[in-house]
């Protein structure tokens, strides 16, 4: 009787030997499947091949796959959200009062422009690569630098010149003008500096006004102060008004940054802070005006000021390392937005494809992609005669 148990529990308790199943796997590939030939009409396509070694897996149980719209360049083309043009580009352009074109070393391929012939030569050139807007920055011989910056109103100073000869030669380019006393003042300052180091607002913004509407005389379509002293915005919306100069616009320098990429600028111009003495104090950075790289909040105040005081377009500095700026200008304004891609910027990106590191092409217009797709309406690039024939060139 035990035994029989035994055997009994014995059988029952044995391992239960379980049927192999053999799992067939489905290919994704185009080789799992052959097209019956009645269901399809002929063709003389081949079917693509797979590298030798690759997995047979079954599908994925998706409902959406998003790389069906990135398959082939025309429907990648089809749903482009952003598309750059030459219409976005406004062109920086640095004038001397000579006759040569001298290479600004630290902005490799960017000069300072003789004001009669290498002005109208490159601007030419951007025209002709579909670029129709530029800024003007001119170099002001030391000699006519002074602590007030009165050079900056002369009606016969290089800026004048240049944007009444821009003008003559080409009625329907758009002119944009930099209004701030740096370039004429011998301190390196967007404004009159006191001998405390203070930076002189209500004051500078008088002489602010006296050069808008210097430039608007002189033809400028658009006057952009870039000082960052406050109320300036509606002080020159009223000077400019005032004169009879209603569709003059103007773009504000609304969020400028106190940022590191603007060396390359400053020597262009020779317009850097100089040392303070004894006597007199100057402060060596523009911390006391230009916005802290650190904040965010401190843009909305001021595209909120500048808006209500009259801007037409408001502009963000510098713009790759700031496209959160852009972004929130664009969602927290009904104004066009512009962005400028600064010095700095532009002489990293030669710098690292001069080395072999970036494929310049792609880089620059990735770059300037990312600019437009944070919320800018325009550029300005240094870039913009390259980038502008690159996009030909597609």
């Amino acid at each position: 009787m035990f035994l029989a148990m035994s055997r009994i529990l014995g059988t029952a308790l044995a391992p239960v030997k379980h049927r192999e199943e053999k799992t067939t796997l489905r290919s994704v590939t185009p080789r799992a499947k052959t097209v019956d030939v009645d269901l399809a009409p002929p063709t003389k396509r081949v079917p693509p091949k797979v590298p030798e070694g690759t997995p047979v897996v079954p599908p994925q149980d998706l409902a959406s796959r998003p790389r069906r719209n990135r398959r082939s360049a025309t429907v990648r083309e089809a749903f482009r959200e952003t598309i750059l043009s030459p219409s976005n580009f406004i062109y920086p352009i640095f004038v001397h009062d000579g006759d040569d074109d001298i290479p600004i070393d630290s902005m490799p391929g960017q000069t300072r422009l003789g004001w009669k012939l290498g002005m109208i030569k490159k601007v030419r050139e951007a025209r002709a690569a579909g670029v129709n807007q530029v800024v003007v920055f001119p170099k002001t011989p030391d000699h006519l630098k002074s602590a007030t910056a009165e050079e900056c109103f002369n009606p016969n100073g290089l800026a004048q010149r240049s944007i009444s000869l821009l003008k003559d030669t080409f009625p329907d380019l758009e002119v944009y003008t930099d209004v701030a006393l740096d370039p004429y003042n011998t301190m390196g300052h967007d404004g009159m500096v006191r001998s405390d180091g203070v930076i002189m607002n209500d004051e500078t913004v008088y002489y602010l006004c006296k050069q808008a509407v210097s430039q608007a005389r002189a033809g400028a379509d658009v006057i952009s102060p870039s000082d960052m002293m406050d109320g300036r915005v509606g002080a020159i919306r009223e000077a400019l008004d005032a004169e009879g100069f209603t569709n003059v616009a103007i773009m504000s320098y609304t969020a400028k940054y106190n940022s590191a990429y603007y060396g390359p600028f400053r020597d262009a111009l020779a317009s850097a802070p100089r040392p303070g003495t004894e006597e007199w104090s100057i402060p060596k950075d523009k911390a006391e005006y230009q916005m802290d790289p650190a904040n965010f909040r401190e843009c909305l105040r001021e595209a909120a000021l500048d808006e209500a005081e009259g801007a037409d377009i408001m502009m963000v500095k510098p713009a790759g390392a700031y496209l959160d700026i852009i972004r929130a200008l664009k969602d927290n304004s009904t104004v066009p937005v512009s962005a400028y891609q600064v010095s700095g910027e532009y002489s990293m990106l030669k710098a690292a494809a001069a080395a072999g590191y970036l494929n310049e092409k792609d880089a620059v217009l990735e770059s300037l992609i990312a600019i437009k797709r944070a919320g800018a309406d325009l550029t300005l690039t240094y870039f913009a005669i390259d980038a502008a024939k690159w996009l030909q060139e597609m």
